[in-house]
């Protein structure tokens, strides 16, 4: 099936969107066990069922998407979505060490 420039960019975003998600939820993960720290069997669990459960996430988003096809747009724009959220936390955490600096 051929996708319209206005659905691929539609499709597109919310592929952004997954990628985002799964690195929110990732980034949640780690400042838990920054809380709490765990032995190294149970962040292996932890790792073990969140990837998973990131796996079948995507694969839902992309299914429900592309209407069952892949696409590698798709697949790109998690990665875009994951490296932009790397970098806007970077930028704020940067932006933060600023503002306690200059205060």
């Amino acid at each position: 099936m051929i996708l319209g420039i206005g659905v691929e960019a539609e499709v597109f975003l919310y592929a952004v969107l997954t990628g985002i998600s799964v690195l929110s939820v990732y980034k949640a993960l780690s400042c838990f066990r920054h809380i709490l720290p765990h032995s190294s069997l149970a962040e292996g669990v932890e790792d073990l069922l969140f990837w998973l459960g990131a796996s079948v996430y995507i694969f839902r988003q992309m299914y429900e998407t592309t209407y069952g096809s892949i696409r590698w747009f798709f697949v790109l724009g998690v990665l875009f979505g994951a490296g932009g959220g790397i970098g806007l936390l970077k930028l704020a955490a940067k932006v933060l060490r600023l503002r306690k600096r200059h205060s």
